[in-house]
Protein backbone atom coordinates (compact mmCIF):
# COMPACT_ATOMS: atom_id res chain seq x y z
CA UNK A 1 0.00 0.00 0.00
CA UNK A 2 1.13 3.73 -0.38
CA UNK A 3 3.14 4.81 1.93
CA UNK A 4 4.09 8.20 3.68
CA UNK A 5 7.31 7.15 4.85
CA UNK A 6 10.91 8.68 2.99
CA UNK A 7 14.70 8.27 3.43
CA UNK A 8 16.30 11.32 5.77
CA UNK A 9 12.71 12.69 6.78
CA UNK A 10 11.31 11.40 9.82
CA UNK A 11 7.90 12.11 10.92
CA UNK A 12 7.63 14.64 13.59
CA UNK A 13 7.03 13.15 16.90
CA UNK A 14 4.59 14.25 18.94
CA UNK A 15 1.32 12.98 20.69
CA UNK A 16 -1.86 13.65 18.55
CA UNK A 17 -3.98 16.13 19.31
CA UNK A 18 -7.64 14.75 19.85
CA UNK A 19 -9.52 18.02 20.22
CA UNK A 20 -8.91 18.90 16.36
CA UNK A 21 -10.73 16.57 13.55
CA UNK A 22 -8.93 17.28 10.42
CA UNK A 23 -11.28 17.24 7.27
CA UNK A 24 -9.75 14.25 5.89
CA UNK A 25 -10.85 12.52 9.52
CA UNK A 26 -14.37 13.30 8.95
CA UNK A 27 -15.39 10.44 6.49
CA UNK A 28 -18.87 10.82 7.30
CA UNK A 29 -19.27 14.33 5.85
CA UNK A 30 -17.54 13.42 2.33
CA UNK A 31 -17.70 9.24 1.33
CA UNK A 32 -21.29 10.63 0.46
CA UNK A 33 -20.25 12.43 -2.17
CA UNK A 34 -17.71 9.53 -3.66
CA UNK A 35 -20.09 7.13 -3.63
CA UNK A 36 -20.03 5.42 -7.28
CA UNK A 37 -17.14 8.14 -8.23
CA UNK A 38 -14.27 7.88 -10.06
CA UNK A 39 -11.66 9.80 -7.83
CA UNK A 40 -8.71 11.43 -8.22
CA UNK A 41 -6.21 13.00 -5.36
CA UNK A 42 -3.90 15.19 -5.19
CA UNK A 43 -1.75 13.98 -2.34
CA UNK A 44 1.39 13.70 -0.75
CA UNK A 45 2.98 12.02 2.87
CA UNK A 46 0.58 15.09 4.80
CA UNK A 47 -2.22 13.15 3.01
CA UNK A 48 -3.12 11.55 6.31
CA UNK A 49 -6.14 9.78 8.55
CA UNK A 50 -4.31 9.19 11.56
CA UNK A 51 -1.16 7.15 10.76
CA UNK A 52 -2.48 5.87 7.96
CA UNK A 53 -2.43 7.46 4.04
CA UNK A 54 -5.90 8.71 3.41
CA UNK A 55 -5.87 7.15 -0.09
CA UNK A 56 -5.22 3.66 1.75
CA UNK A 57 -7.76 4.42 4.17
CA UNK A 58 -9.94 5.37 0.81
CA UNK A 59 -9.20 2.12 -0.91
CA UNK A 60 -10.44 -0.04 2.45
CA UNK A 61 -13.32 1.69 2.28
CA UNK A 62 -14.13 0.70 -1.16
CA UNK A 63 -13.88 4.33 -2.61
CA UNK A 64 -12.41 3.98 -6.61
CA UNK A 65 -9.12 5.81 -6.54
CA UNK A 66 -8.36 5.81 -10.36
CA UNK A 67 -5.15 8.83 -10.17
CA UNK A 68 -2.80 10.70 -7.51
CA UNK A 69 -1.64 14.04 -8.55
CA UNK A 70 1.96 14.84 -6.97
CA UNK A 71 2.68 18.17 -6.05
CA UNK A 72 6.50 19.51 -5.60
CA UNK A 73 8.91 17.06 -3.47
CA UNK A 74 6.64 14.57 -4.86
CA UNK A 75 3.68 12.16 -3.77
CA UNK A 76 5.98 10.51 -1.62
CA UNK A 77 7.63 13.41 -0.57
CA UNK A 78 11.70 12.68 -1.03
CA UNK A 79 12.06 15.46 -3.59
CA UNK A 80 14.37 18.58 -3.01
CA UNK A 81 12.78 21.95 -3.14
CA UNK A 82 12.60 23.05 -7.29
CA UNK A 83 13.55 19.75 -8.31
CA UNK A 84 10.84 18.33 -11.30
CA UNK A 85 9.20 15.43 -10.73
CA UNK A 86 8.30 12.22 -13.05
CA UNK A 87 5.09 10.39 -13.74
CA UNK A 88 4.92 6.98 -11.99
CA UNK A 89 3.21 3.83 -11.18
CA UNK A 90 2.45 3.15 -7.77
CA UNK A 91 3.93 -0.57 -7.14
CA UNK A 92 1.69 -1.55 -4.81
CA UNK A 93 -1.79 -0.77 -5.76
CA UNK A 94 -1.19 -0.18 -9.68
CA UNK A 95 -2.39 3.47 -8.76
CA UNK A 96 -0.97 6.04 -11.63
CA UNK A 97 0.65 9.05 -9.46
CA UNK A 98 0.52 12.36 -11.71
CA UNK A 99 3.51 14.92 -11.45
CA UNK A 100 2.46 18.29 -11.09
CA UNK A 101 5.82 19.41 -10.65
CA UNK A 102 7.37 18.52 -13.50
CA UNK A 103 6.33 18.22 -17.40
CA UNK A 104 3.43 20.33 -16.67
CA UNK A 105 1.90 21.73 -13.43
CA UNK A 106 -2.18 21.28 -13.33
CA UNK A 107 -3.97 18.19 -14.99
CA UNK A 108 -4.63 17.95 -17.98
CA UNK A 109 -8.21 17.18 -20.16
CA UNK A 110 -6.65 13.55 -20.59
CA UNK A 111 -5.49 14.00 -17.28
CA UNK A 112 -9.48 14.43 -15.64
CA UNK A 113 -11.18 12.24 -18.54
CA UNK A 114 -11.88 9.17 -16.41
CA UNK A 115 -12.16 10.85 -13.37
CA UNK A 116 -15.73 12.55 -11.73
CA UNK A 117 -14.71 14.30 -8.49
CA UNK A 118 -11.28 15.80 -7.66
CA UNK A 119 -9.91 15.43 -3.75
CA UNK A 120 -7.32 18.02 -2.81
CA UNK A 121 -5.58 17.60 0.94
CA UNK A 122 -2.27 18.95 1.26
CA UNK A 123 -0.58 19.90 4.50
CA UNK A 124 0.29 24.19 4.26
CA UNK A 125 1.75 25.83 6.41
CA UNK A 126 0.61 30.00 6.02
CA UNK A 127 2.67 31.15 4.14
CA UNK A 128 2.81 32.78 0.39
CA UNK A 129 6.02 31.36 -0.58
CA UNK A 130 4.98 27.20 0.20
CA UNK A 131 4.12 26.34 -2.99
CA UNK A 132 1.01 24.05 -2.23
CA UNK A 133 -1.68 26.88 -2.60
CA UNK A 134 -0.56 27.21 -6.42
CA UNK A 135 -0.95 24.02 -6.83
CA UNK A 136 -4.35 24.37 -5.05
CA UNK A 137 -5.41 26.77 -7.67
CA UNK A 138 -3.57 25.37 -10.82
CA UNK A 139 -6.14 22.02 -9.50
CA UNK A 140 -8.70 24.34 -9.30
CA UNK A 141 -8.67 25.97 -12.73
CA UNK A 142 -8.81 22.30 -14.22
CA UNK A 143 -11.79 21.24 -12.42
CA UNK A 144 -13.09 24.46 -13.81
CA UNK A 145 -12.24 23.55 -17.81
CA UNK A 146 -13.30 20.09 -17.09
CA UNK A 147 -16.66 20.37 -15.21
CA UNK A 148 -15.38 18.93 -12.32
CA UNK A 149 -15.66 19.44 -8.13
CA UNK A 150 -12.82 19.58 -6.28
CA UNK A 151 -13.29 18.55 -2.26
CA UNK A 152 -11.05 20.34 -0.10
CA UNK A 153 -10.31 18.47 2.78
CA UNK A 154 -9.18 21.26 5.57
CA UNK A 155 -6.61 20.69 7.61
CA UNK A 156 -4.85 23.40 10.48
CA UNK A 157 -2.32 26.19 9.51
CA UNK A 158 0.12 25.95 12.09
CA UNK A 159 0.85 29.50 11.46
CA UNK A 160 -2.29 30.57 11.23
CA UNK A 161 -2.08 33.09 14.21
CA UNK A 162 0.63 35.17 11.93
CA UNK A 163 -0.52 37.74 9.61
CA UNK A 164 2.34 40.01 8.23
CA UNK A 165 4.70 41.12 5.89
CA UNK A 166 3.92 42.97 2.60
CA UNK A 167 1.34 42.31 0.28
CA UNK A 168 2.96 40.77 -3.13
CA UNK A 169 3.39 43.59 -5.52
CA UNK A 170 1.94 41.75 -8.33
CA UNK A 171 5.17 42.57 -10.58
CA UNK A 172 7.36 40.32 -8.66
CA UNK A 173 4.92 37.92 -8.93
CA UNK A 174 6.62 33.91 -9.59
CA UNK A 175 6.34 30.39 -8.80
CA UNK A 176 6.95 31.62 -4.67
CA UNK A 177 4.48 34.22 -5.01
CA UNK A 178 1.23 34.13 -7.07
CA UNK A 179 -1.09 35.71 -5.20
CA UNK A 180 -1.63 39.72 -3.86
CA UNK A 181 -0.99 37.83 -0.19
CA UNK A 182 1.15 39.07 2.37
CA UNK A 183 3.97 36.93 3.42
CA UNK A 184 2.33 35.01 6.22
CA UNK A 185 -1.48 34.81 5.80
CA UNK A 186 -3.45 33.71 7.93
CA UNK A 187 -5.70 31.23 6.45
CA UNK A 188 -6.19 27.63 5.46
CA UNK A 189 -6.19 26.26 2.63
CA UNK A 190 -9.86 26.11 2.43
CA UNK A 191 -9.99 29.51 3.44
CA UNK A 192 -7.70 30.41 0.91
CA UNK A 193 -9.69 28.71 -1.84
CA UNK A 194 -12.74 30.34 -0.97
CA UNK A 195 -10.51 33.98 -1.33
CA UNK A 196 -9.17 33.14 -4.74
CA UNK A 197 -12.53 32.19 -6.25
CA UNK A 198 -13.97 35.33 -4.30
CA UNK A 199 -11.26 37.72 -5.32
CA UNK A 200 -11.32 36.21 -8.98
CA UNK A 201 -7.78 35.06 -8.36
CA UNK A 202 -8.45 31.97 -10.80
CA UNK A 203 -7.16 32.77 -14.53
CA UNK A 204 -9.74 35.15 -16.08
CA UNK A 205 -11.69 34.84 -12.89
CA UNK A 206 -13.68 31.76 -13.67
CA UNK A 207 -15.07 30.38 -10.21
CA UNK A 208 -14.37 26.73 -9.27
CA UNK A 209 -16.81 24.18 -8.20
CA UNK A 210 -15.65 23.59 -4.27
CA UNK A 211 -17.02 21.92 -1.40
CA UNK A 212 -14.80 22.54 2.11
CA UNK A 213 -15.12 19.84 4.32
CA UNK A 214 -13.72 22.29 7.59
CA UNK A 215 -11.65 21.09 10.46
CA UNK A 216 -13.83 20.55 13.88
CA UNK A 217 -12.53 22.14 17.28
CA UNK A 218 -10.15 24.63 15.58
CA UNK A 219 -9.22 28.48 15.82
CA UNK A 220 -6.18 30.23 14.35
CA UNK A 221 -4.80 31.02 17.67
CA UNK A 222 -4.81 27.02 18.59
CA UNK A 223 -1.33 25.78 18.37
CA UNK A 224 -0.80 22.74 16.27
CA UNK A 225 2.16 20.43 15.99
CA UNK A 226 2.31 18.66 12.44
CA UNK A 227 1.60 14.97 12.90
CA UNK A 228 4.08 14.53 9.69
CA UNK A 229 6.69 17.29 8.73
CA UNK A 230 5.24 18.93 5.58
CA UNK A 231 8.25 18.73 3.25
CA UNK A 232 11.99 18.17 3.28
CA UNK A 233 13.40 20.84 4.82
CA UNK A 234 10.37 21.61 7.09
CA UNK A 235 11.38 18.38 9.46
CA UNK A 236 10.44 20.09 13.15
CA UNK A 237 7.74 22.09 14.68
CA UNK A 238 10.32 24.29 15.41
CA UNK A 239 11.50 25.07 11.68
CA UNK A 240 7.60 25.42 10.95
CA UNK A 241 7.23 27.94 13.51
CA UNK A 242 10.62 29.67 11.94
CA UNK A 243 9.74 29.49 8.48
CA UNK A 244 7.48 32.67 7.86
CA UNK A 245 10.57 34.85 9.17
CA UNK A 246 13.48 32.29 8.08
CA UNK A 247 12.82 31.32 4.56
CA UNK A 248 13.35 35.35 3.41
CA UNK A 249 16.98 34.08 3.81
CA UNK A 250 16.93 32.64 0.59
CA UNK A 251 17.11 35.46 -0.84
CA UNK A 252 20.59 36.27 0.75
CA UNK A 253 23.90 35.35 0.38
CA UNK A 254 23.52 33.02 3.55
CA UNK A 255 22.84 29.20 4.31
CA UNK A 256 19.85 29.11 6.21
CA UNK A 257 20.24 25.81 7.61
CA UNK A 258 20.18 24.00 4.37
CA UNK A 259 22.87 20.70 4.06
CA UNK A 260 22.17 20.06 8.22
CA UNK A 261 19.35 18.63 9.73
CA UNK A 262 17.75 22.03 10.91
CA UNK A 263 17.04 24.17 8.17
CA UNK A 264 15.43 27.41 8.68
CA UNK A 265 16.77 27.32 12.13
CA UNK A 266 20.23 28.25 12.10
CA UNK A 267 21.74 31.22 10.03
CA UNK A 268 25.30 31.97 8.58
CA UNK A 269 28.32 32.54 6.33
CA UNK A 270 31.80 31.42 6.34
CA UNK A 271 32.06 35.39 5.74
CA UNK A 272 30.91 36.38 9.51
CA UNK A 273 33.54 34.13 11.25
CA UNK A 274 34.93 36.89 13.01
CA UNK A 275 31.53 38.18 13.94
CA UNK A 276 29.96 34.73 15.39
CA UNK A 277 31.39 32.26 17.72
CA UNK A 278 28.55 29.83 16.57
CA UNK A 279 29.10 27.51 13.71
CA UNK A 280 27.93 24.66 11.26
CA UNK A 281 28.95 23.22 8.24
CA UNK A 282 26.64 22.26 5.05
CA UNK A 283 26.89 19.00 3.56
CA UNK A 284 24.68 17.32 0.72
CA UNK A 285 21.83 15.53 1.67
CA UNK A 286 20.16 13.61 -0.28
CA UNK A 287 16.26 14.72 -0.35
CA UNK A 288 16.90 17.37 1.32
CA UNK A 289 19.77 19.92 -0.23
CA UNK A 290 21.92 18.21 -2.55
CA UNK A 291 24.05 20.77 -2.91
CA UNK A 292 23.50 23.75 -0.35
CA UNK A 293 24.75 26.54 -0.06
CA UNK A 294 28.32 26.96 1.26
CA UNK A 295 28.77 22.91 0.92
CA UNK A 296 31.74 21.63 3.48
CA UNK A 297 32.67 25.19 4.82
CA UNK A 298 31.70 26.46 7.80
CA UNK A 299 29.50 28.76 8.66
CA UNK A 300 29.14 31.19 11.59
CA UNK A 301 26.04 32.84 12.25
CA UNK A 302 22.71 32.70 14.44
CA UNK A 303 21.31 29.03 16.25
CA UNK A 304 17.74 29.56 16.94
CA UNK A 305 17.56 26.31 18.24
CA UNK A 306 16.83 27.19 21.23
CA UNK A 307 14.37 30.39 20.99
CA UNK A 308 11.56 30.70 23.34
CA UNK A 309 8.78 30.29 20.63
CA UNK A 310 5.66 31.89 22.68
CA UNK A 311 7.54 34.82 22.66
CA UNK A 312 7.28 35.06 18.88
CA UNK A 313 3.59 34.16 19.11
CA UNK A 314 3.16 36.65 21.33
CA UNK A 315 4.04 39.31 19.24
CA UNK A 316 2.50 38.16 15.89
CA UNK A 317 5.34 39.73 13.61
CA UNK A 318 7.70 38.18 11.04
CA UNK A 319 10.82 38.70 12.39
CA UNK A 320 13.18 41.26 10.61
CA UNK A 321 15.68 41.70 13.81
CA UNK A 322 17.71 38.73 12.33
CA UNK A 323 18.38 40.01 8.85
CA UNK A 324 18.84 43.52 9.86
CA UNK A 325 21.87 41.90 12.12
CA UNK A 326 23.17 39.84 9.96
CA UNK A 327 23.48 42.51 7.19
CA UNK A 328 24.83 44.72 9.43
CA UNK A 329 28.01 41.88 10.85
CA UNK A 330 28.84 40.93 7.29
CA UNK A 331 31.76 42.42 6.01
CA UNK A 332 30.89 42.01 2.08
CA UNK A 333 27.66 43.96 1.60
CA UNK A 334 27.15 43.87 -1.83
CA UNK A 335 27.30 40.12 -1.93
CA UNK A 336 24.59 39.95 0.97
CA UNK A 337 21.48 39.93 -1.41
CA UNK A 338 23.30 38.66 -4.19
CA UNK A 339 21.41 35.51 -5.30
CA UNK A 340 23.35 35.15 -8.59
CA UNK A 341 26.22 33.81 -6.26
CA UNK A 342 24.13 30.96 -4.80
CA UNK A 343 21.99 28.45 -5.96
CA UNK A 344 18.90 29.10 -3.89
CA UNK A 345 15.02 29.46 -4.69
CA UNK A 346 14.97 33.47 -5.62
CA UNK A 347 15.76 37.07 -4.96
CA UNK A 348 14.53 38.95 -2.12
CA UNK A 349 11.82 40.81 -3.66
CA UNK A 350 9.89 37.77 -4.70
CA UNK A 351 10.50 36.38 -1.45
CA UNK A 352 9.77 39.59 0.17
CA UNK A 353 7.23 41.07 -2.60
CA UNK A 354 8.45 44.13 -2.37
CA UNK A 355 10.59 46.07 -3.98
CA UNK A 356 11.47 48.68 -1.21
CA UNK A 357 13.42 46.21 1.34
CA UNK A 358 16.42 45.60 -0.07
CA UNK A 359 17.15 49.20 0.08
CA UNK A 360 15.55 49.51 3.47
CA UNK A 361 17.95 47.14 4.93
CA UNK A 362 20.94 48.46 2.88
CA UNK A 363 20.31 52.05 4.29
CA UNK A 364 19.74 51.24 7.83
CA UNK A 365 15.78 51.56 8.22
CA UNK A 366 14.39 50.44 11.45
CA UNK A 367 11.86 47.59 11.73
CA UNK A 368 9.15 49.97 12.74
CA UNK A 369 10.02 52.28 10.01
CA UNK A 370 10.04 49.07 7.24
CA UNK A 371 6.36 47.77 8.55
CA UNK A 372 5.09 51.66 8.13
CA UNK A 373 5.93 50.39 3.92
CA UNK A 374 3.40 47.57 4.22
CA UNK A 375 0.69 49.64 5.40
CA UNK A 376 -2.38 50.08 4.37
CA UNK A 377 -2.32 47.06 2.28
CA UNK A 378 -1.78 44.80 4.93
CA UNK A 379 -4.39 46.57 7.17
CA UNK A 380 -6.76 46.16 3.80
CA UNK A 381 -5.62 42.36 3.38
CA UNK A 382 -7.08 41.76 7.06
CA UNK A 383 -10.31 43.32 6.75
CA UNK A 384 -10.93 41.13 3.04
CA UNK A 385 -9.49 37.83 4.64
CA UNK A 386 -12.71 38.24 7.30
CA UNK A 387 -15.06 37.62 4.53
CA UNK A 388 -13.39 34.40 3.80
CA UNK A 389 -12.93 32.95 7.30
CA UNK A 390 -14.15 29.17 8.29
CA UNK A 391 -13.12 29.63 11.77
CA UNK A 392 -12.56 32.14 14.54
Amino acid sequence: MLSTSCAQRPEISIEPQASIITGAERTDQYLPLLEGKRVAIMANPTTVIGKHHLVDSLLKLDVKIVKVFGPEHGFRGNASAGVKVNDEIDEATGIPIISLYGKKRKPSKEDLADVDVVIYDLQDVGVRFYTNINALVRLMEACHENDKKLIILDRPNPNGYLIDGPILDMKYKSGIGMFPLPMSHGLTVGEFAMMANGEGWLTNGVKCNIEVIPVLNYDHDMPYELPVSPSPNLNTQLSVLLYPSTCMFEGTYLNHGRGTYSPFTILGSPDLKDSYEFSFTPHGIKGMAETPLFMDEVCYGIDLRNIDIDKIKEKKQINLSWIIELYNAHPNKEKFFDSSLSNQMGVIEKLIGSGLFRDQIKNGASEREIRESWEPELSQYKSMRLNYLLYP
